[in-house]
This record gives C-alpha cells, structure tokens and sequence, in this order.
C-alpha cells in the first residue's frame, strides 16, 4: 500500500496496522518509521447513552489528522465525518479509536474536537470547537466535551490531535470500512503532504487509495 510522506523527515499521512482493535496490541508503520504499542479498551454506555456510532468494520489503517509544531505548519492536517441526528442531543464525550506511529511515540499534548454544520456534504460553519486533554489509550482518546447541544439534522465532526513531530510521534484516526452518510473528507491546507487536497476533499480520492475504507471511526455519548 502506498503512503504520501516527505522522507527526509519521515512524516507519513498514514499508519499501517497489522493487526489493530480498539482495545489491542497495534504494529504500526509510516513510510520509514516503525513503533508499537498496546492500547486498552475505552468504555462507551449502551445505545440510550449514544448519540451516534460508527465503530465497526475497522481497516487496521490510521490516517493523520494532526496539528505540529510551526516548524512543521504545512504538513498540518485535518480529517472530519459526517453524523445525522434523528432528534436533539447533548453531547458530553466522544470516543475516538486511533494510534501513534513514529520512531519514538509519545503522547498528545491535547485534542482538538470540531462540530460543524453540514454544507452541501462538506464540513461548513463551525458549531462548536473544544480543546481538551482527554483519557488516552495508546492512541485512542476519550474526550469530555462538557455539554454540546445539538439539534435534530446533519453535522460534521473532526479530531485533531496536537502533537509536535519533534516529540518523536504522529498520530493516526482509525479508519472504518463501514460507511455511513457521505464518506470522510480530508484536508492539509500547506499541502505538505503534496496531496492538492488545500481544502475539504473525499478522503480516499484525496490520498490516492491510501485509505481503504470511507469512513472515520467514533462515537458520540450523552
């Protein structure tokens, strides 16, 4: 499979799972770095704790949604799916499956979580954006949000996770063979990673058949 990166800093767009869950042992790789790690499960309610969920049908494949150091700005990416609520709901926390892979992982500083309003199938205006440290398990995160009041209709979601290169790691969102709704967009404004994809595009054609399936992997609970 191939993967966009710039080898003379081995930052790579994606992680390659050999075998990944989101509560099990991950062998990850970029285009020239290689780590593993051992995450544990991270607990969600039933549906009636639910707002949304799409954690099935894993890929064993993370694709980088991270915000680096300055030195590193064009490389900055962003990944968003889109969720449809069927009636109002209070969002308190979003659990998100994912791994880091570099030379050396080491944890996000925080995460970045973005709500935004569906525009004509893309991410448009911001709803709500929050940044927190949340719970991290090897590379899966779940984040307390406080309160996100949400209306019945469609949105947008995206997980950015800030961690500087130079810490030695980057971080990868599980990616999901399960679609539901339009499929994931992707975006890396300096296009660093020299994709052409400046603005919100479809994941997969974006990178090039990097990610194998179309969707992103979370859950949103009350």
């Amino acid at each position: 499979m191939r993967s966009r990166a710039l080898p003379a800093m081995g930052i790579s767009v994606v992680a390659l799972a050999i075998a990944t869950s989101f509560a099990g042992t991950a062998s990850a790789a970029g285009s020239d770095v290689q780590a593993s790690h051992k995450g544990s499960a991270v607990a969600i309610g039933g549906a009636d704790a639910t707002c949304f969920s799409n954690l099935a049908g894993d890929t064993g494949t993370a694709i980088s949604s991270q915000n680096f150091e300055d030195s590193f700005d064009a490389y900055d990416n962003s990944g968003a799916d889109d969720f449809k609520l069927k009636k109002a709901c209070t969002v308190k926390s979003i659990q998100v499956p994912g791994q880091y892979f570099g030379a050396a992982p080491s944890p996000a500083e925080s995460e970045t979580v973005t709500f935004y309003k569906d525009k004509k199938g893309k991410p448009g205006k911001v709803v709500k954006s929050k940044t927190v440290a949340g719970t991290d398990s090897g590379g899966s995160f779940d984040i307390k949000l406080g309160k996100v009041k949400l209306k019945k209709g469609k949105y947008w979601v995206g997980v950015v996770a800030n961690l500087d290169f130079g810490a030695g790691s980057q971080w990868g969102w599980e990616n999901t063979s399960t679609q539901k709704g339009k499929p994931a967009m992707w975006q890396n404004p300096g296009d660093g990673f020299g994709s052409g994809c400046t603005k919100w595009s479809n994941m997969q054609t974006c990178l090039g058949g990097v990610a194998p399936g179309p969707d992103f992997m979370f859950s949103l609970t009350k």
